[in-house]
C-alpha cells in the first residue's frame, strides 16, 4: 500500500511551525520541539531515514542521534519538499506538486528545478503566492539566513520557496560550516543545505562507495556545525526525501501504447503526471493500469486527491497542475522518457514515490 504522508502529525509540513514555536513564536508545536534561543536546520538532500539506518558505520554521529522520522510529502521530490518546508503547508496548499507540471490551460509545462518553461517566463511569486515562513519570521523580528551554493541564489525556485531569507553563498563544506557559525552569531534561525549526497545517489546509486563517501562528509559536517553552535542553540537535521535504485525501467518514448491519448508527460520517473487529450483520460487510466499492474499505483487525479496524497485538501487553482492520471511506481521500477529526458533516464537512483524508502526522512536534534 502507498505510504500516505502524515500531514498534520509527523510530516515535513509540520516541521517549520514547530521550529518557530521552539523559538517562542505564537504558533502550533505539533512535533513538541523544546525551546531554543537559536535554531539551525541542516537540510541534506536525499538523506532518507532507511538509507541512514542501513549504514550507521558511515555516519556514526547522525546515527547516534536518530530518534524519530517524518514523512516527506507527495511527490517526494526536492522542489515539493522545499516548498513544504518554506511555507509550512502540504503540497495541496502551496501548489508545487512535482518537478515538472502543467501550466493549466496553456499546453506547456514548468520545470520547477530549472524554472524553465517554453514561451513566456513564469513568475515564482505568482506560481507559489503564499507567504513563506521566512517572511513571517521577519514580521516577528527574526532575520533568517540561508547558507547554500551561490548558483541557487536568485533562481525561480529559490524565489518561490525562500522569500524572506538573507542568502549567504558558500560553496565548500568548510565555507558552509563557517557560514553557519557566523550566521548564528547574528540570527536565531539558519538553514544550511547540502546537495551532493543526492547527486551522487542519482549517478551511482545509494549505498555505492561514492555515496557512502558523501554520507561520511555529511556526518562530519553535522558534527562540526553542532560543535560550533553558541550555547542555547539547537541543530536539527532532516532531508527532503529518500531514494531507491532502479532496475526496471519502462520507457514511454519507446512504447506506442503508453503514448496513446497522452499529450504531456510530467512529474518524474517515480511520480508521473500524465496529461491526456480531451475525453481520453479513462482509456489512458485503463491502459496504464494494465501495463503497470504489480509495478505502480495508477490512479486518476480525483483518486489521488481523495486519498490525501497531496494533503487533506487541494486548492482548486492547483487541480489543473495534477495529471489526469497519476502513475507512481513502487519496487525498483521507474517510468522514463529517453528522448524527452535523456539525462534523467540514465540515472541509477530515483525518488518521488510513496514508498517508505522515499517518504521517510530523519529528524535528528542536537542541543548545546
Amino acid at each position: 500500500m502507498p505510504v500516505v504522508p502524515a500531514y498534520g502529525t509527523a510530516s515535513l509540513a509540520d516541521l517549520p511551525e514547530s521550529l518557530l514555536a521552539s523559538l517562542g513564536m505564537p504558533t502550533t508545536n505539533v512535533l513538541g520541539l523544546e525551546p531554543a534561543e537559536r535554531v539551525c536546520l541542516f537540510l541534506v538532500d536525499g538523506l532518507g531515514a532507511e538509507l541512514l539506518a542501513a549504514h550507521p558505520g558511515a555516519a556514526p554521529f547522525l546515527s547516534a542521534h536518530l530518534r524519530r522520522t517524518l514523512t516527506a510529502g507527495f511527490p517526494s521530490s526536492t522542489p515539493t519538499s522545499l516548498a513544504t518546508l518554506g511555507t509550512g503547508t502540504p503540497p495541496g496548499e502551496h501548489g508545487m506538486i512535482g518537478i515538472s507540471m502543467a501550466i493549466p490551460g496553456e499546453g506547456r509545462m514548468l520545470n520547477c528545478l530549472r524554472w524553465t518553461a517554453p514561451g513566456l517566463p513564469v513568475d515564482p511569486d505568482v506560481w507559489q503566492p503564499a507567504d513563506t515562513v521566512y517572511q513571517r519570521m521577519h514580521a516577528n523580528g527574526i532575520r533568517p539566513v540561508y547558507v547554500a551554493p551561490g548558483a541557487f541564489d536568485g533562481t525561480g525556485l529559490t524565489r518561490a520557496v525562500y522569500r524572506g531569507v538573507r542568502y549567504h553563498a558558500a560553496e565548500t563544506v568548510d565555507e558552509r560550516v563557517e557560514g553557519v557559525r557566523r550566521a548564528l552569531a547574528e540570527s536565531s534561525y539558519v538553514v544550511v543545505y547540502y546537495g551532493d549526497l543526492d547527486a551522487m545517489g542519482h549517478m551511482t546509486g545509494w549505498g555505492s562507495a561514492q555515496w557512502l563517501e558523501q554520507l561520511a562528509i555529511v556526518d562530519r559536517m553535522a558534527e562540526r556545525i553542532a560543535e560550533g553552535m553558541p550555547p542555547g542553540s539547537a541543530l536539527y537535521v532532516t532531508a527532503d526525501h529518500g531514494m531507491i535504485n532502479a532496475v526496471d525501467k519502462v520507457d514511454v518514448d519507446e512504447s506506442p501504447v503508453l503514448q496513446e491519448g497522452v499529450v504531456m508527460l510530467g512529474g518524474d520517473a517515480r511520480a508521473r503526471h500524465v496529461y491526456t487529450a480531451p475525453g481520453a483520460a479513462a482509456a489512458v487510466l485503463e491502459t496504464w493500469r494494465t501495463v503497470f499492474h504489480g509495478r505502480a499505483w495508477v490512479v486518476s487525479r480525483e483518486e489521488a486527491v481523495a486519498e490525501g496524497w497531496f494533503g487533506r485538501t487541494v486548492r482548486k487553482e492547483w487541480l489543473g497542475r495534477i495529471g489526469d492520471v497519476m502513475a507512481v511506481p513502487y519496487g525498483d521500477c521507474v517510468i522514463v522518457a529517453s528522448r524527452a529526458e535523456p539525462l534523467e533516464s540514465s540515472l541509477v537512483g530515483y525518488h518521488g514515490s510513496l514508498t517508505t524508502a522515499e517518504q521517510t526522512v530523519p529528524l535528528l536534534g542536537i542541543r548545546r
